[in-house]
């Protein structure tokens, strides 16, 4: 892992290196890097693929205190760790997390010539479904965060649609998730960076014009949605994929939210046609 100091604190990250076009992807909530494992590994020898863990529970380094951890704050750690990396026409993938939206929202994209938007939040699904309403009730309740994810060193618990059932049709290895809880369970200044997270969203109104803002986005975007997502509605990737002047629109089947856990070999697929061809696969 490398590292690299932001204004918020030192955030690691995951870079394949090389001469090829420059990907960037994001995990969601209470993960790290590792869920996109078995996506970097298909694409590492066409592209360099940079892999940074983001303070949203399953970071390792805690930020400082005074840290802006709202949605749209972790978005502006985003396109700093891009300008401190020098990492230009990035191709950014988000997955579950929806906050990179808020960057081109407030102009923070000319870093970015691609998007590639899998099921994640949009619109006002912030926090997303089920999980996230049990999450945010959790942040709201003193120590509710430290519960909540103590439950979850009971592997059964994570199955349940309050917790991880919902987000991936097969479940993430255990050894994959214990990795993931690892900084939580152990870290109460990892649970506080969670917290100030959680209760960072901001009003409906801010979230619907994050959205609204895509239409100004004018370079080439995929959005590839869970056809059977129960936390992410499938109506929302069409509706992301109307507003992108330049999207289109990729449904994949037999999976949930996490479709890098579900089905990575069609999600590299599709996301190695489109940076080479500009379209998805046909399959």
């Amino acid at each position: 892992m490398a590292e690299v100091d932001l204004s918020a604190g030192t955030v690691e990250y995951q870079d394949t290196g090389g001469e090829g076009p420059v990907v960037v992807l994001l995990h969601g909530v209470a993960m790290d890097g590792s869920l996109w494992r078995n996506v970097v590994a298909p694409l590492r020898s066409d592209f360099r693929c940079v892999v940074p863990t983001l303070p949203l529970g399953g970071h390792r380094r805690p930020m400082k205190p005074d840290a802006d951890l709202s949605i749209a704050g972790v978005a502006r750690l985003v396109a700093e760790f891009l300008d401190r990396l020098d990492l230009r026409d990035v191709t950014l993938v988000m997955s579950d997390w929806g906050g990179a939206q808020a960057l081109v929202s407030e102009g923070r994209d000319e870093r970015i010539g691609r998007l590639v938007i899998t099921s994640c939040e949009a619109f006002d699904n912030f926090p997303p479904g089920v999980p996230g309403s049990n999450l945010f009730t959790s942040a709201k309740l003193p120590g509710g965060i430290n519960f909540a994810f103590k439950l979850l060193k009971w592997k059964p618990m994570r199955r349940l649609p309050m917790t991880w059932g919902w987000m991936s049709k097969r479940p993430v290895p255990h050894e994959v998730m214990n990795g993931w809880f690892e900084p939580l369970w152990t870290s109460k200044e990892v649970r506080r960076d969670l917290r100030k997270y959680v209760l960072g969203v901001p009003s409906k109104s801010e979230l619907l014009g994050w959205a609204e803002k895509l239409r100004d986005f004018d370079r080439p975007a995929l959005v590839v949605w869970a056809a059977e997502d129960k936390v992410m509605p499938p109506e929302h990737g069409r509706k992301l994929a109307e507003l992108l002047p330049k999207g289109q629109l990729v449904e994949i089947e037999d999976s949930y939210t996490l479709i890098p856990e579900d089905q990575p070999e069609q999600l590299s697929a599709h996301i190695r046609s489109f940076l080479l061809t500009g379209k998805a696969t046909s399959s």
